[in-house]
């Protein structure tokens, strides 16, 4: 019989079927249709696979409704003396790690006086080679002087954010003032250096988004990637063959999901002078990769900023870029301005959002008038005295020199960087040794009159621990002798420490 006929059968016997209520005249009463004809009815109506998934359905429930259930077994209860007992076992989890009495952190230096090149240690005066105090300008009389007008005028501090009567007209003054040194035509600022680059990184990549970030990149950076949940592509430290290597594969990647691709944002995240390493970013080859592969850069000048150029506005001026070729700039106020706090800056709408999404300057009180008076008075002092960028540079390569050649360190950092690193050459067999062994070479300078200081990180925290060091800070307040004293003395500890 063909598929037609028995469509045509099929549909006879339904109309058949639900001719309700029939007629058995025979007999001489109606029937009506029951439950059972309606079902085969249909059942010759519906297609094979359906009447399949019905019947392993069926099945299921009649196993459900048939098998063996369980009880839990009966416990008895305990007595109140054997409960007591219990209690008296059960020791708590530790809310924290045990941490040793020696540990650095709790056993820290205690400073009284200000923090200028010369220092008051734990009652003993030393050279200060520990304070990012680069210009000088911590002890400058005028910068005291504006503080303490500010202070007069306005109190203390300002107990509300800036959407909330926390924006006084001297922050208004310290942001535009920014951007006109910076040469942009925004800025915004923070009352936490930290929380700058913390805060502006997850204001615009979000999760989906992907940053590529260089693995020798500061704690702050690493806690901004953390909270923006982007997608994290480490590249090895100012790498830019690896770097283009991991760009080529997410372009790769992008035209496997094109649709994704356009609504993904590509950021490459840097600093203009490593804080854990004092080197300088190759700049100019990460504008050609920015323009070849469409990605915007976020770039971190807390140690560039008032350092590097001819004025001191950083990496762009140092190298000579354009300052609109970089997408953000951030930067604390607590090395070269000598004051507290951080800044962006940028084009009017990128900086703009940050007011609306960065945390810390959404959620946190605003700076204190003092110390954004005391900021606005440092870079008046930056733009009449130009020379004093020559002076720190020529300062900062004279110890480099002097430093080459410490038996058993080696120097780590660009000769202009005010950071200087000194790692070991040869490593003790564990981090833990080599930690202890830095920590009698700082200490012997220090029982010596020079204050040094041994770089400090978050050790389980850190992406990519950088090795043990100490860091050496160079400003334009220490003399020539200083500098040959300090490097002298390093030397010294060298040989007697490590030897």
């Amino acid at each position: 019989m063909s598929t037609q006929g028995v469509n045509d059968t099929r549909t006879k016997l339904l109309v058949y079927l639900i001719k309700v209520p029939v007629k058995l005249t025979e007999v001489g009463y109606k029937v009506r249709l029951s439950f059972l004809d309606l079902f085969l009815c249909f059942c010759f109506q519906a297609p094979a696979y359906h009447l399949i998934l019905e019947g392993i359905l069926i099945l299921w429930i009649i196993r459900l409704l048939f098998s063996k259930t369980y009880k839990l077994q009966e416990r008895s209860d305990l007595t109140l003396k054997e409960k007591e007992e219990l209690i008296e076992e059960w020791q708590p989890e530790p809310l924290v790690p045990p941490v040793p009495k020696d540990h650095p952190a709790l056993n820290y230096n205690i400073v009284s006086g200000p923090p200028t090149h010369i220092i008051t240690v734990n009652g003993k005066e030393c050279i200060n080679f520990a304070s990012f105090n680069f210009l000088g300008l911590l002890d400058n009389e005028k910068v005291k002087s504006a503080a303490q007008a500010s202070l007069k005028k306005y109190g203390v501090g300002t107990c509300g954010p800036r959407g909330f009567y926390g924006t006084f007209d001297v922050h208004l003054e310290l942001e535009e003032r920014l951007a006109k040194f910076m040469r942009t035509e925004e800025a915004i600022i923070y009352s936490y250096g930290f929380a700058t680059i913390a805060s502006a990184i997850p204001a615009y990549s979000k999760r989906g988004d992907i940053v590529f970030v260089d693995e020798a990149a500061c704690f702050a950076i690493q806690k901004g990637l953390q909270a923006s949940r982007s997608n994290i592509k480490l590249f090895k430290h100012n790498d830019m063959a690896d770097l283009e290597r991991l760009l080529k594969e997410q372009e790769t990647e992008d035209q496997k999901n094109p649709r994704k691709a356009r609504v993904t944002r590509r950021f490459i995240v840097v600093e203009g002078l490593y804080m854990n390493t004092g080197d300088i970013c190759p700049l100019p080859e990460l504008i050609k990769l920015k323009y070849k592969y469409k990605v915007r850069i976020f770039l971190e000048e807390s140690l560039s900023f008032g350092v590097l150029g001819e004025h001191g506005r950083g990496i762009t001026e140092h190298f000579g870029i354009n300052i609109d070729d970089i997408d953000l700039i951030s930067a604390n106020m607590e090395n070269s301005l000598a004051s507290i706090g951080g800044f962006c800056c940028g084009r009017s709408f990128i900086i703009d959002h940050q007011r609306l999404s960065g945390q810390g300057y959404c959620f946190s009180a605003s700076l204190p008038p003092l110390l954004a008076a005391a900021a606005i008075e440092a870079l008046n002092i930056m733009e009449d005295n130009p020379d004093i960028f020559q002076t720190l540079r020529a300062k900062c390569e004279h110890i480099h020199k002097a430093l080459q050649g410490i038996s058993g360190l080696k120097v780590v950092g660009e000769s202009f960087s005010p950071a200087l690193h000194l790692q070991l050459e040869e490593s003790c067999g564990s981090r833990e040794n080599d930690v202890k062994l830095l920590k009698r070479v700082v200490d012997y300078c220090m029982n010596s009159g020079v204050a040094l200081t041994q770089a400090c990180y978050l050790e389980k925290e850190e992406k990519c621990l950088p090795p043990p060091s100490i860091r050496v800070v160079i400003t334009v307040e220490q003399t020539e002798q200083e500098l040959d004293k300090a490097a002298s003395l390093l030397k010294e500890a060298a040989q007697s420490v490590l030897n």
